[in-house]
């Protein structure tokens, strides 16, 4: 029996939606801090929120349309988060000061939390049962590669251009990005109900409960990676290997799209343990090796290490998340996850910058790489021992 087509017109066509938002994001988020201070002289404790505010807005656009996203179905959320995203994306050109600039900040992040809620339940709901974990794998890679290419594009033009025009092509990328979900065909659910209006208030209504706990794992995972994503250029001048820096993520993207295909594949056919367990062990030891870098090759062989841990583990958490919910409720699972991710990825770095003044940031990834190996542990208790019991089950029948 044939598998059910994955590469379909409308996965390709989200994925793709998917891609060029989270590339704008990357690509904003190495030259915002500097645009910042040049623009407006801002002090270095306002160019961090001017970064890092943008992550609240999507934290706080993700928990809102969690709850509305199937009332208000699934790709009329995508049209509205795009056109708003266009609109924000806008004001950047408007030069009124670094209070308005914050504004103009959270406000995209909430329309990219609306669009990129709407993108990832799209896919959940394009993507065959028998394949959902290698479908989300492949998806995710969109957003690897906008890691990769969005921060290099961004400290390109920040050298070569103005941030007039830098500015021109996000707004260009956001109204093709809108063009191209026209194209998209989202189908009915499955076995899912009329949805009714919801009414009063419940955490039920903007978190998935059943999500919350492989969540919480996502939220740890990615406080530790948090500290990668926005410490790695700083801890570069520091050991002098800065022009190696500027591959890190480049070499952590080829890890992830090259094992992302057969991680995927696993995860459907052993279930996530075989993925989860040695992306910790890799996580753990590609934290422990940045943190004892003092050339090159060590710095860029961590990037290898982490892309296949914590690159997979992004993965692989979300399809759980999608896989334990029912699909009338699958867009709130989506929600959940990024909710936890986001607030990992947002406040990872403004917390860490609590414990830099008494750590180097040599110790910091060292301490990080024990926290993600124990974090092992919690994801046992919340899942992995579920998981190992049900395959067992799948086994005997």
């Amino acid at each position: 029996m044939s598998k059910p087509k994955l590469w379909t017109k409308d996965f390709i066509i989200v994925s793709s939606v998917n891609f060029l938002l989270t590339l704008v994001f990357y690509l904003l988020i190495v030259i915002i801090g500097v645009f910042a201070v040049d623009e407006y002289h801002a002090s270095a404790s306002q160019a961090g929120l001017v970064t890092g505010i943008f992550i609240v807005g999507t934290l706080i656009g993700r928990l809102f349309i969690g709850r509305s996203i199937d009332s208000i179905g699934r790709k009329r959320t995508l049209f509205i988060g795009l056109i708003l995203y266009i609109l924000t994306t806008s004001l950047y050109f408007i030069h009124l000061g670094i209070t308005f600039l914050l504004i103009t900040r959270l406000l995209h992040g909430i329309t990219l939390g609306i669009a990129s809620t709407a993108t990832g339940t799209i896919v959940a709901q394009i993507i065959p049962k028998s394949r959902k974990g290698e479908g989300i794998g492949y998806y995710s890679m969109s957003s690897t590669l906008a890691t990769a290419i969005g921060p290099f594009i961004g400290l390109y033009m920040s050298q070569h251009t103005s941030s007039q025009s830098i500015f021109s092509l996000c707004l260009a990328l956001g109204i093709f990005s809108l063009i191209t979900a026209f194209f998209v065909n989202v189908p009915a659910l499955e076995g899912a109900t009329k949805t009714t209006e919801i009414k009063g208030v419940k955490l039920s209504h903007f978190i998935e409960p059943k999500a919350v706990p492989i969540a919480l794992i996502t939220l740890i995972i990615g406080f530790c990676y948090s500290s990668v994503l926005s410490f790695i250029n700083f801890y570069a001048i520091e050991i002098n290997q800065v022009r190696a820096a500027s591959f890190f993520f480049l070499v952590y993207s080829i890890a992830v799209l090259i094992s992302r295909p057969f991680t995927g594949r696993l995860l459907d056919v052993k279930g996530a343990n075989y993925v989860m367990y040695p992306a910790y062990v890799l996580f753990t030891a590609g934290m422990l090796l940045l943190g004892s870098a003092h050339n090159s090759i060590t710095l860029l062989f961590a990037g290898i290490l982490i892309g296949l841990g914590f690159g997979n583990m992004q993965s692989c958490t979300q399809a759980i998340a999608v896989k334990l919910t029912p699909p009338q409720r699958m867009g709130l699972a989506t929600s959940t996850f990024f909710i936890f991710l986001d607030a990992g990825l947002g406040f990872g770095p403004y917390l860490l910058g609590f414990v830099l003044p008494f750590s180097s940031y040599s110790t910091l990834y060292m301490i990080l790489g024990v926290v993600v190996i124990l974090s092992s542990g919690l994801y046992f208790l919340l899942h992995g021992k579920k998981e190992r019991a049900s395959m067992n089950a799948l086994a005997r029948q």
